[in-house]
């Protein structure tokens, strides 16, 4: 019988709304709607990276959620500028 704990069913739900943020990323109308959806996806990710890393008692698995963290900031900087036309 698999063990399923409450860390593996909220990491589920977590992926679950990454898929439901995939579909507005596709469909949406503008693009500040799919850097919306984009950006909550990557919240998402972290989210997960973090309930495992406390799941299999993996510390290291925290620094790889921070740096994530950090470069989906950055991008996410980036494709704003490109969206308002700062960026050539």
């Amino acid at each position: 019988m698999m063990d399923i704990d409450i860390f593996m069913i909220a990491s589920i739900i977590f992926v679950l709304l990454i898929f439901a943020c995939g579909i507005r990323m596709w469909l949406g109308p503008t693009n500040a709607d799919r850097m919306l959806a984009l950006d909550v996806i990557n919240a998402l990710v972290v989210i997960i990276m973090i309930i495992l890393s406390i799941r299999f008692a993996q510390p290291g698995f925290i620094d790889v959620a921070i740096v994530y963290a950090l470069l989906s900031f950055v991008g996410t900087l980036y494709v704003a500028k490109l969206i308002r036309g700062d960026l050539e």
